[in-house]
């Protein structure tokens, strides 16, 4: 016999849990970039293990999928830090005008298209992160086309939103997949 599960438990049950790490007290900046931290560790948290599964869609007629998530966050973290924070000319990787869905709609079960994921992903979030690091303060800003004037502040609050939003995605999605669940 099984013992019960609870929801609630941490996805992981040994070992240490890197998304535990942001801290507590602090100044602004440390709290926020450790709230983002936290999120996109779940995202790997929630993607981990899987390969071929990470294309499998919702239910029908979704196209949401682990992998879709990744890409499409690859492309939200390239919008609101290397496109508009340092306005780099830096169109989506995964998604056009022609085809907004593309993040979503072209997350197959390929080896490569998985690989590539990861690899923007990782890219751009290596970018926000130096981008953060290396920014003078957090009322940094600039004006996007959507929203008007928006400070770094906003972009970090935004993106903790963002990432715990498809985190909830995420959750069920491995859920279906393999029955893993937690937080």
């Amino acid at each position: 016999m099984t013992s019960p599960r609870r929801r609630a438990e941490m996805f992981i049950s040994t070992g240490r849990d890197d998304r535990l790490s942001a801290p507590a007290t602090g100044d602004e900046r440390s709290m926020l970039v450790g709230f983002l931290r936290s999120q996109r560790v779940t995202l790997e948290l929630k993607c981990s293990g899987l390969e071929a599964e990470l294309s499998r869609r919702a239910v029908a007629p979704s196209t949401l999928s682990l992998l879709g998530l990744v890409r499409h966050l690859a492309d939200v973290e390239r919008r609101w830090f290397r496109r508009l924070m340092a306005g780099q000319d830096a169109p989506p990787l995964f998604s056009s005008e022609a085809n907004p869905d593309e993040d979503f709609d072209g997350a197959v079960a390929d080896p490569a298209v998985v690989a590539a994921a990861w690899d923007a992903w990782r890219t751009e979030v290596a970018f926000a992160d130096a981008f953060v690091a290396d920014a003078p303060d957090l009322d940094l800003v600039r004006e996007d086309s959507w929203r008007g004037p928006v400070s770094l502040r906003w972009v970090l609050i935004h993106m903790v939103e963002e990432y715990a939003r498809h985190n909830g995605h995420a959750d069920l999605l491995r859920e279906r997949i393999d029955g893993a669940i937690g937080v």
